[in-house]
């Protein structure tokens, strides 16, 4: 009999004989929880002592470095002046207020010096460790990959040099790597979902597949998608890439579990709560951070409507306080769009996005030579701080990207596709304005999904449980040589990485390429 003979019934034996899984096998996760968090504590505490040791030097006379001398003032105001800020230097807040109140909590508890207006960005930078290495773990279902990608990003120059600064970037980082975390356990969370409707032979019930209810871990990315945008607007890319990243997850759930209509049914069950969740949670979560702002009398624009724009017009129907806070936010876009090259504005330590993912122009944010500098043991030393990402890690970029996409395209690995929409979230946005002033710390959100990635290369190297002795300790060794590689790069870099004097011969060595003078 041909197989066009075939009934249909036999067609369907044969389906339901088939050697592969109707539904995915259950997935436990890791199972060594005790030894997990006291990898995440030890990983974490190395963390906290690289970030919070000497965290008050350098100063310039006691005074913020670099950009530190607009944020820290602005905390500052933010903590005397009622919790807003007007920057009477500039006359205009080109930032939203969560970074500056971030770096207010330091400075209330430890006043206005190195460790106050610093103190904040230490936390958030240990968080951020924290939160790599669980995510990690989670992605891998390794702890021992957990915790190598939580040491790589300690040994990561970007993200040190981030956690001793008073400025906004670190600030974002952790909130965006926070969400995505969040997404992932979100993802874990409706797989365990669909399994049990299996389990309860429900999932034919409608073709659409089952309504998955209250989404809390979805919510809470939304809560610090949010904060990433009250921090700085560049959180709008994040939000726009995480939202398709979530759909995206919901539809290959519902595929993967046997509902017939998997399309429709996340069209018709996910999208709507997905939008109320990362799109008008995190708008709500922006407004409440001008709370501030809201109750004052004196903010900066709070009063524009009747004053610098009409009553009236097409939405008039709009309350006068979020009519004053939009063209409060209008005058900012305009600051921001008048930084353009072509309009004249240069600075010498600018750098374009295609030369963040190799740290190819870093950033000087402080540098003391002549006499007048001891410690080095000669006549003459030098103390710099730069923002560098340590090359063993970041040099490797282009070959994780390319390896990855491989992973995505070849083997349908969700792990990739997630990583790598976080690493493009931060990155790929900014190559629409390229005539804009840029600088490499507006990397700094790149650094945590760079290091997840090559996590996973080092887990692909490293082999699975089913492999060979021999294969798994060649892979172990190539680990243990990666990972020691970058350790001690960072520790070469250390100098000009915490303004540690050295001498000028030094400094000159430590300049590896032409683009880092």
């Amino acid at each position: 009999m041909t197989v066009t003979d075939e009934r249909p019934a036999e067609a369907a034996d044969r389906r339901l004989l088939s050697p592969g899984p109707l539904v995915p096998p259950a997935d436990p996760g890791p199972t060594d929880r005790a030894r997990g968090w006291v990898v995440t504590a030890f990983v974490t505490a190395l963390a906290a002592i690289t970030r919070f040791a000497m965290l008050h030097y350098p100063t310039d006379a006691k005074t913020p470095v670099f950009d530190e001398k607009h944020y820290v003032p602005q905390g500052w105001q933010v903590l005397t002046g009622g919790w807003i800020e007007d920057n009477p230097g500039y006359g205009l807040v080109v930032h939203p207020p969560v970074g500056k109140q971030l770096i207010a909590v330091g400075e209330a508890l430890f006043g206005y010096n190195g460790w106050g207006w610093r103190f904040s960005s230490a936390v958030a930078g240990t968080v951020l460790v924290l939160l790599v290495v669980r995510i990690v773990r989670r992605l891998t279902r390794s702890t021992l990959l957990g915790g190598l990608a939580g040491i790589l990003l300690v040994v990561d120059g970007v993200t040190f040099v981030s956690s001793r600064m008073g400025m906004l970037d670190i600030f974002q980082a952790v909130f965006v790597v926070g969400a995505f975390g969040c997404l992932i356990v979100d993802r874990d969370d409706v797989r365990a979902r669909m399994a049990r409707v299996v389990a309860e032979d429900r999932i034919g019930v409608s073709a659409w597949g089952p309504r998955l209810g209250v989404r809390w871990w979805r919510f809470g990315a939304g809560v610090l998608l949010g904060l990433a945008v009250g921090t700085k607007w560049s959180g709008l890319y994040f939000i726009a890439f995480f939202g398709l990243m979530s759909v995206a997850f919901d539809v290959a759930a519902r595929r993967a579990y046997g509902v017939r209509r998997p399309w429709v049914g996340t069209a018709l069950r996910d999208i709507g709560p997905a939008l109320y969740a990362l799109v008008l949670i995190p708008f709500g979560v922006y407004l409440s951070t001008y709370w501030a702002w809201f109750a004052s009398e004196t903010g900066v624009d709070r009063h524009a409507v009747g004053t610098k724009i009409g009553t009236d017009g097409p939405f008039s129907f709009v309350p006068d306080s979020l009519r004053s806070l939009w063209y409060y936010s209008a005058n900012v876009l305009d600051f921001h769009s008048g930084l353009t090259n072509s309009a004249g504005n240069h600075h010498p330590w600018e750098s374009k996005p295609w030369t963040w993912p190799m740290g190819l122009r870093p950033m000087l944010y402080y540098f003391a030579d002549g006499d007048r500098i001891g410690g080095c043991g000669e006549d003459e030393c030098v103390k710099a701080v730069m923002l560098i990402g340590t090359p063993a890690l970041w040099w490797v970029s282009p070959a994780m990207v390319a390896w990855g996409l491989w992973q995505i395209v070849v083997r349908r690995d969700w792990r990739w596709a997630a990583v790598l929409t976080g690493y493009g979230a931060a990155l790929l946005p900014w190559f629409a304005t390229l005539d804009r002033q840029m600088y490499y710390f507006y990397a700094v959100p790149l650094a945590p999904f760079l290091v997840m990635g090559v996590a996973l290369v080092l887990g692909d190297v490293l082999g699975s449980a089913r492999a060979s002795p021999e294969r798994r300790s060649t892979g172990l060794l190539v680990v243990c040589l990666y990972v020691g590689l970058v350790v001690a790069n960072f520790v070469w870099l250390w100098p000009i990485l915490s303004g540690v004097p050295i001498t000028v011969e030094h400094w000159h060595d430590q300049l590896w390429l032409p683009s880092w003078r």
